[in-house]
């Protein structure tokens, strides 16, 4: 029964956010899968590996979706998110945690300038 309320309360959650918080949860998803993804490798659990990279594939994918590319930025961002991506592939096909790595820092890199945007955002309105 928890386990079902559990997962009622993040469904609940992801409902309910405001666009903003939904970038934020699929960044702090991307983290925490890349994260499993190493530890896995670490373990020898290459299926838990592959299956947790990916979720992370399809964060990319989700974030690559929310662009506006009339905008350079959203043009910037659509090219990063597709390096991430070939990179998180690369890595799962090689089993390598230095790339998990690499796009592990450009997720916490977004995240963190995510947070810092809509804190300044908040404090405007």
């Amino acid at each position: 029964m928890s386990i079902n309320a559990a997962q009622a309360y993040q469904t609940n959650q992801v409902t309910t956010a405001p666009p903003e918080e939904l970038t934020l949860m699929l960044y702090n998803g991307g983290i925490k899968f890349l994260r499993l993804a190493k530890v896995a490798l670490q373990e020898k659990k290459l299926d838990k590996t592959h299956e947790n990279a990916m979720k992370v594939q399809a964060i990319l994918g989700e974030l690559s979706s929310t662009l506006n590319l009339s905008y350079p930025v959203g043009e910037q961002m659509a090219a990063m998110y597709e390096y991430m991506l070939h990179r998180t592939i690369e890595a799962n096909m090689k089993k390598d945690a230095e790339i998990f790595d690499e796009v592990e820092d450009f997720f916490t890199q977004f995240r963190d300038t995510w947070k810092q945007a809509i804190a300044l955002s908040k404090n405007k309105g």
